[in-house]
């Protein structure tokens, strides 16, 4: 099935997305993470709008075609107001189900919470809930895989990242998903980040992150609801060789605290962070199955 382009505009930025599926089919909204674009949905937009949904990819805030935000703002906070903008743009209601992978995880943990009565069903991949991992990420085997994200605090990890047609890119993706061929992903993925304005947005993401002063008071609400409880039935999937976020930080019994009743958490063998490229048949069926429910 193609995938249509278009755009949108929703919480004062013109989006880019992709889409597939009929118009008045309940939205499945999916949102992808770093170093990562809205291609990453490739797999799943068709079977979901197989299945009968309006299944919609945007690239996020500041990634090409979507617009670079003038005010600077890539908190998490921001990334959950768009999703519930988005909903709002698209002429949502209710059975809309949200996906979200990496940043797109946290900010689908922050829009569930801001807006619950916008969304039905979550899927969350290879992030889990930030209370559910508050410990463990400070383990020394975590944050040696953790070492990007304070690089990304220098001006440097700009000209770093950019350096040889952004090969830092080429080997993120081959720790964080060992043995995966992403000769189909990597292209697209630059191409929404080669512009500086456009990688300095990506980066902005964790620069924000760690640095209080650049989360504004105006998004205290949207900032608090990405640490808050998901009330609804949640699936979250992990891929069991993750290179990025150990699969050891998982534990189940924490991560299924945190989320929805009905809630459900399986480790995905044979695939590491980018688990929805990797085992796009297994990972489907999963996140058929789950959303297809009441």
């Amino acid at each position: 099935m193609e995938l249509g382009p278009g755009t949108i505009e929703a919480n004062g930025l013109r989006f880019g997305y992709l889409e597939a599926g009929p118009g008045e089919g309940p939205l499945a909204l999916c949102l992808h993470g770093f170093p990562d674009c809205a291609w990453s949905w490739r797999h799943l937009l068709p079977a979901l709008a197989g299945a009968g949904f309006h299944a919609v990819a945007p690239f996020l805030r500041g990634y090409s075609p979507t617009e670079v935000p003038a005010d600077g703002r890539y908190q998490s906070g921001a990334l959950a107001a768009d999703a519930c903008a988005l909903h709002e743009a698209l002429g949502a209601d209710g059975r809309a189900v949200l996906v979200g992978h990496d940043w797109g995880a946290l900010a689908a943990y922050g829009a569930v919470a801001l807006a619950p009565a916008q969304w039905r069903r979550v899927v969350a991949m290879a992030v889990p809930p930030a209370p559910a991992i508050a410990a463990a990420f400070f383990s020394y085997r975590q944050l040696r895989r953790s070492w990007y994200m304070f690089f990304f605090q220098l001006p440097l990890a700009d000209v770093a990242v950019a350096m040889d047609d952004m090969g830092f890119l080429d080997h993120l993706w081959a720790e964080w998903s060992p043995g995966y061929d992403a000769g189909e992903d990597l292209p697209r993925v630059k191409d929404c980040l080669r512009e500086p304005a456009n990688l300095g947005a990506a980066l902005g993401y964790y620069r924000a992150l760690f640095d209080p002063s650049r989360q504004v008071p105006e998004l205290a609400k949207e900032q608090a609801a990405t640490q808050a409880p998901t009330p609804q039935p949640t699936l979250y999937l992990h891929g069991v060789d993750d290179g990025c976020m150990g699969a050891e930080l998982v534990d189940e019994k924490a991560v299924l605290g945190h989320l929805g009743p009905e809630s459900q958490v399986a480790l995905v063998p044979r695939s590491g962070h980018f688990v929805h490229l990797e085992q796009p048949e297994a990972v489907n069926r999963l996140v058929l199955d789950f959303v297809s429910g009441p």
